[in-house]
């Protein structure tokens, strides 16, 4: 900040962002920003942090910029929560700098929160929600505690394979008009590229980045592995580890995980709610697309170093628990 300043940029901090935002939160975060662009004039966004963090900013800058004319927060939820309309035009440009590797947000067109009036989760999804530039520093994620290490990275393993073994694009329906095409396109040849480059790379490295933070190797690995992902699953979407996860984490009561320490609500860490699924999800979505599948399931037992299982779907679902995870998330 002091840098900003020396450099005559006015800035003004917003730090309420919650963990695993909510309506709420959301709520909250637009009302800051509205007031503040109204009384002095804002150029641009910044968002320092996870994705919660980002996601709140995507959140602000569009209804900052385009209030919804009756008022209506849901005016561009996802239905079957909100009305999912089309974001009419441009917002304010958002830098994206994330300080962990899991979500990608610094590269996709989505916000996702907690609907607390529904109890489900849910999100905001199109394309101009996209940050203008996204910086990706090692340095950002020297600090975050082995926990949310884990379960960032076990969101990267899921945004790719659910990404790569998506209904192809060519198998979905036409949208009425171009402005309604969705944010996420189904599986095609260029999220393909993204999607295994990211599988392969956290593949490779989560397991050191978890266990040994002072290994900047791993941790910048597993940074470009979230961004890579996220241009994946950010043009092809992801399906039931993801959709299956909302309710797991909307219903959560008592659970604070370890390693979340200041956190003050019950919470199950994304990455934790997605990846609980992941070996039931895979193993039935196998028989629609065995080969990519098969494809994912080598790559994930050659990174455990498994010849036994290398080409099976089982190699796929012991491959994404080849770190542990705590079985309370119920609570």
């Amino acid at each position: 900040l002091d840098s900003l300043s020396r450099n005559n940029l006015n800035v003004h901090v917003y730090d309420k962002v919650r963990v695993e935002p909510s309506d709420v939160s959301f709520k909250h975060a637009i009302d800051f920003m509205s007031n503040l662009h109204s009384s002095v004039g804002l150029d641009a966004v910044v968002a320092l942090g996870g994705g919660s963090t980002i996601d709140t900013a995507k959140a602000a800058n569009l209804y900052t910029c385009h209030p919804p004319p009756d008022g209506d927060f849901y005016t561009y939820v996802n239905p079957v929560v909100g009305k999912g309309r089309p974001i009419p035009g441009p917002l304010l440009p958002l830098i994206a700098v994330p300080t962990t590797a899991g979500t990608g947000s610094e590269t996709t067109g989505v916000a996702i929160f907690d609907d607390i009036p529904s109890k489900s989760k849910t999100g905001i999804a199109h394309r101009r929600l996209k940050p203008f530039l996204g910086v990706i520093d090692p340095q950002n994620t020297a600090a975050i505690p082995p926990e949310v290490a884990k379960y960032s990275g076990l969101d990267v393993l899921c945004h790719s394979i659910e990404s790569y073994t998506a209904l192809p694009y060519n198998e979905r329906p036409k949208p009425q008009s171009p402005l309604h095409r969705p944010a996420y396109q189904g599986s095609n040849p260029i999220s393909d590229v993204w999607s295994l480059h990211a599988l392969r790379t956290a593949a490779k490295h989560l397991s050191q980045a978890v266990r040994h933070p002072e290994n900047v190797e791993a941790r910048s690995e597993m940074l470009l592995a979230a961004a890579a992902a996220g241009v994946g699953f950010g043009n092809a979407g992801v399906h039931l580890c993801h959709g299956m996860s909302y309710p797991v984490a909307s219903q959560v009561k008592s659970y604070v995980p370890p390693g979340y320490d200041g956190v003050d609500h019950p919470l199950v860490p994304h990455g934790h709610s997605v990846i609980v699924n992941a070996p039931s999800v895979f193993r039935y979505t196998g028989r629609a697309a065995p080969e990519r599948h098969l494809e994912c399931a080598r790559i994930l037992a050659a990174a455990r170093g498994d010849r036994g299982t290398r080409g099976t779907l089982d190699g796929m679902t012991k491959g994404s628990n080849f770190l542990s995870s705590p079985d309370d998330a119920g609570k």
